[in-house]
């Protein structure tokens, strides 16, 4: 197998390096991007992806753009055969793309060409899809727009968290690249355009689009939740602060204004919505721990407050 190069950041990525980082196949270097601060004390962190490759005795290369005469240079010294990306999260120049002799492949968390951009997994399933996925193919200028060489589909979890359903499809794409890249560097697989006109944005979420408006319907509010869990986090006012909601569900039945709690007990907090209600199963209050629904009614009554 001809040396590669894998270029990566996001836990999404890691087992992805780690099939690469086995025989068969020879990683040249791991791109990630640079050490950043994080956490409460916004000490200098490296990524996941990189902990991982230092981990496992590989060259990790940080360059802060691609775009750096260095970079390039680092690159055209490796003669990659293939430039393998996954959640990188930086824009690969025309030089580079250019550089491999059989591109660069890319495996992105979706269908193809539903939900291009940085969030695909989040707006699955703040959209209800049934389904999801993850698709393998070769990158070129625009962003996501390349053809495809295969996709792997997978439902949905009526209750599954964004989170959960990223580690899932994390390690889908590892499997899916490994079984497709030998056909890929040997030149016997030709990708498929994809269908522009089919294709929708799945745009970065800000932590403040995690707020709860109540007056809304309870299908759309479960989702957020869903989709919110666990980062960025969807959230509501409570008590002078804020109250995290990791999973929800939505229920047909309401009782009194929107953002009314008028059932609660072990099976879930139901909250009134515009239409609806939404069922909460687990939550976390500011600075606690996650919790279902019956333990955190434990010490906390909720009948009849107001949340929002």
């Amino acid at each position: 197998m001809p040396g590669l190069v894998f270029a990566g950041s996001s836990e999404f990525a890691v087992p992805t390096l780690e099939a690469l980082a086995r025989p068969p196949w020879t990683l040249a270097a791991v791109l990630t991007q640079p050490d950043r601060p994080a956490g409460r004390r916004r000490r200098r962190t490296p990524t996941p992806v990189r902990a991982c490759a230092e981990a496992l005795g590989l060259t990790v290369l940080t360059p802060a753009s691609l775009k750096a005469p260095e970079a390039l240079e680092a690159l055209v010294g490796l003669s990659p055969g293939a430039l393998v990306v996954v959640d990188y999260g930086l824009i690969l120049p025309p030089a580079i793309l250019s550089l491999p002799a059989a591109g660069c492949i890319n495996g992105h968390a979706s269908l193809l060409p539903r939900w291009r951009g940085a969030a695909p997994i989040q707006h699955a399933v703040l959209a209800g899809d049934a389904e999801t996925g993850v698709s393998i193919m070769r990158l070129e200028a625009g962003l996501d727009t390349g053809p495809v060489y295969r996709m792997q589909s997978t439902s949905i979890g009526k209750l599954e968290t964004a989170g959960e359903l990223r580690t899932r499809l994390a390690g889908m794409c590892a499997a899916l690249l490994v079984d497709t890249l030998p056909d890929i560097l040997a030149g016997e697989l030709t990708p498929t355009p994809q269908d522009a006109a089919a294709a929708t944005w799945a745009g970065k979420l800000a932590p403040e689009e995690g707020r709860l408006d109540w007056a809304g319907p309870a299908g759309h509010l479960a989702r957020r939740v869903l989709a919110f869990s666990p980062r960025p986090g969807a959230w509501t006012g409570w008590r002078g602060g804020r109250l995290r909601l990791l999973r929800a569900t939505a229920l047909p039945e309401r009782a009194g204004e929107p953002g009314r709690v008028w059932r609660a007990g072990p099976e879930g907090i139901d909250v009134a919505a515009g239409e609806g209600s939404v069922r909460v199963l687990e939550l976390q209050a500011a600075g606690g721990r996650v919790l279902d629904a019956g333990a955190f009614l434990r010490g906390r009554p909720l009948l009849d407050e107001r949340f929002g």
